[in-house]
């Protein structure tokens, strides 16, 4: 009677509790949004690829090496993170060379990458900025700061917001297209 009435209670747990249980996250499902620069990083690069080189790993890894020598910023950070650079610690470049060999499509390979580092899906790019529309005052100082990085300009001497959007006013004829 007791073992009846345990089970019992254990199913109407899980019954309550499956809604709110993440299934796709326990299986590596990509949701909307996930594994942006994984993807679209991918897709540029298998796009680059002639249809010989994409039959080979070896040479499939070559040129993602070549590819992550030009990368920079969070297309360097996720071929680090993979092996791509010269200063990485690990390297799992097989993980993406055999399926693209196998022409699985990029959503797939960033899956399963996901599953091996999670951090390789967390990577996002940064949002682009409006500078014909946006109110700068609105922004906060990194991302003032962000603009003029950008732009490779520096603010020798600039302290609070209004110096740096003062600069940004004063280049912003320099390098938007009005």
């Amino acid at each position: 009677m007791q073992t009846k009435v345990s089970i019992w209670c254990i199913l109407m747990q899980v019954l309550l509790l499956a809604p709110f249980f993440n299934y796709d996250a326990v299986q590596g499902k990509l949701a909307e949004g996930d594994c942006e620069v994984c993807i679209q990083f991918l897709k540029k690069f298998t796009e680059t690829l002639t249809p010989s080189v994409k039959e080979n790993v070896s040479l499939i890894e070559k040129e993602f090496i070549k590819t992550c020598g030009k990368a920079s910023g969070k297309d360097n950070r996720f071929c680090y993170y993979l092996g791509g650079t010269s200063d990485a610690a690990t390297k799992i470049l097989n993980e993406i060379t055999k399926p693209i060999s196998y022409s699985i499509p990029t959503e797939k390979i960033c899956e399963k990458l996901k599953k091996k580092d999670t951090q390789i899906c967390e990577l996002k790019y940064d949002k682009k900025i409006d500078l014909k529309n946006v109110n700068l005052k609105k922004l906060r100082v990194k991302d003032l700061k962000k603009i003029l990085n950008n732009w490779d300009e520096d603010c020798k001497g600039c302290v609070e917001k209004t110096d740096f959007i003062k600069k940004i006013e004063d280049l912003k004829r320099k390098h938007v297209e009005l």
